[in-house]
């Protein structure tokens, strides 16, 4: 993964397919030094050991040795080979995290190693260098915090991330040669005269990326003079409507319209407005929250305050800001540092420090978090959302546990509100719409393989069977094949 901004360094670290991923023998070469070979390290002339009679330098490392090998240099040093060159990466360093996906991925000039970003957050000291004053430390362990190490396995262990997929991950690609004069033909078609044609409908919405879909609005006027969704709501009926209209709004208009419906009328859908603020980038929430005013006219803070209470409001006013850090550098200092605090805040005391919890859930970096996350379960044996469960409850236990899940393993939280969405008598249609539409072209080929890894069977057969008519037929396009 290249990052812009930051040419490869002589003696730095190479890119490779994913953010910080230790060569194999990391070392650079240094003036007379062994310079590095594949395997170990050959015998120089004039650097180091001299070869001796009988052992001609060999490509891909020493040659087996007789019984004795090399003799000792004086002074009873000398460099016997290492299994593998130098060994690896030893805990403190930068865990290898996989590549970003869903709308959350590294930004420019940050995470590029060399770069000159400092390490860590805001405010926070680079590795090496003292705090700035007035920072808060950690909580200092005491008796009764577990220390670290405790009961675990010696060794360095990875942090659970997602499964890395590199490419594009989504169901849907733009159709080769797209003309939207010639696609609102084929709509107005579809809808003149007697009866539906719904299948030309599903063939072409079906077959076309966001980019392609929105502009058949604008076409339609200009070509016919009439409101493209007006026609449409007056030949379509039921959830086949609903999804062709979601369908043609953009990616921001139609999180705006959720959350407006989440928000409208008796009772709050508050699985809704944690999974799009929890599941979208910095970017992509700050266009909600301008779509929001401009469509409905009022701020979608404020909205959130009217109709939420308590810790879960300030959950989710907190997520709306989309200030979170995106940097893909993780400091494991750091991340140890959080996991204390978390610990402090729940697990370690009498009643629960929420807001410390919203703290670190709502500003640090998903790739630090995941780290947070592993460190506090080597910290105190439990996984982060079973201590949020013990701890909390109502809405905010609901939001915690779905934030973390959501940033645990983006693909495997929608999999699983899909699930939830078919499971059982009646289909929440809304839900199943909206994650089908809004991850086609995100991440739709992972959210399918968690699926089939969490519950045995494919998305597509999940669709398949809860659903019917042409409706099933447009969501088996934007699903894009069964596993």
């Amino acid at each position: 993964m290249s990052y812009p901004g930051y040419p490869p360094a002589g003696g730095n670290y190479p890119p490779g397919s994913g953010p910080y991923q230790q060569a194999q023998a990391g070392y650079p070469p240094q003036p007379g030094a062994y310079p590095p070979q594949a395997g170990y390290y050959q015998p120089q002339p004039g650097a180091g050991y001299p070869p001796g009679a009988g052992y001609p330098p060999q490509a891909g490392g020493y040659p087996p040795q007789a019984a004795g090998g090399y003799p000792a240099a004086p002074g009873g040093g000398g460099f016997p080979p290492q299994a593998g060159g130098y060994p690896a990466a030893q805990p403190g360093t930068y865990p290898n995290m996989p590549p970003a996906a869903g709308g959350w991925g590294g930004q420019p000039g940050f995470g590029a190693p060399g770069g000159g970003m400092p390490q860590g957050y805001p405010g926070m000291p680079a590795p090496g260098q003292q705090p700035m004053p007035g920072y808060p430390g950690a909580p200092v362990p005491n008796p009764s915090m577990p220390g670290y190490g405790g009961g675990v396995p010696a060794g360095p262990t990875a942090p659970a991330g997602p499964a890395v997929n590199k490419g594009y991950r989504g169901s849907m690609k733009d159709f080769p040669g797209a003309d939207p004069l010639k696609d609102v033909e084929v709509l107005r078609k579809a809808m003149k005269g007697f009866g539906t044609d719904e299948n030309a409908i599903v063939e072409l919405l079906g077959s076309r990326s966001i980019k392609q879909r929105v502009p058949l609005l604008a076409a339609y006027k200009t070509t016919y003079g009439k409101d493209l969704v007006k026609d449409l709501k007056s030949e379509l009926t039921g959830n086949f409507e609903d999804l062709v209209l979601n369908m043609l709004k953009s990616p921001a208009q139609l999180d705006a319209y959720e959350m407006k419906q989440a928000i409208a009328g008796a009772g709050t859908d508050e699985a809704c407005l944690i999974e799009i603020l929890s599941s979208r980038s910095n970017a992509e929430i700050k266009e909600i929250t301008r779509v929001y005013k401009a469509d409905y006219g009022k701020s979608l803070e404020d909205a959130i305050s009217s109709d939420t209470s308590g810790h879960f409001r300030r959950l989710l006013i907190s997520l709306s800001q989309g200030n979170r850090d995106e940097r893909e550098t993780v400091d494991v200092s750091l991340a140890k540092q959080d996991a204390q605090k978390l610990y402090a805040a729940g697990e370690n005391k009498v009643g629960t420090d929420e807001s410390q919890f919203n703290a670190v859930l709502c500003a640090r970096s998903k790739p630090h978090l995941r780290q947070v996350f592993h460190e506090y379960q080597q910290m105190c044996g439990r996984e982060i959302e079973k201590s949020i469960c013990r701890e909390m409850s109502g809405n905010v236990e609901d939001g915690m546990v779905a934030v973390v899940k959501c940033i645990k393993n983006t693909a495997a939280y929608f999999a699983e509100r899909l699930h939830k969405a078919m499971q059982g008598a009646g289909t929440k249609d809304r839900t199943l719409i909206r994650i089908m539409v809004t991850r086609a072209e995100v991440d739709m080929l992972d959210i399918r393989q968690e699926y089939l890894r969490q519950f045995g069977k494919s998305l597509y057969t999940a669709i398949s069977g809860d659903t019917s008519g042409d409706y099933k037929k447009l969501l088996l396009k934007l699903c894009g094949g069964s596993d």
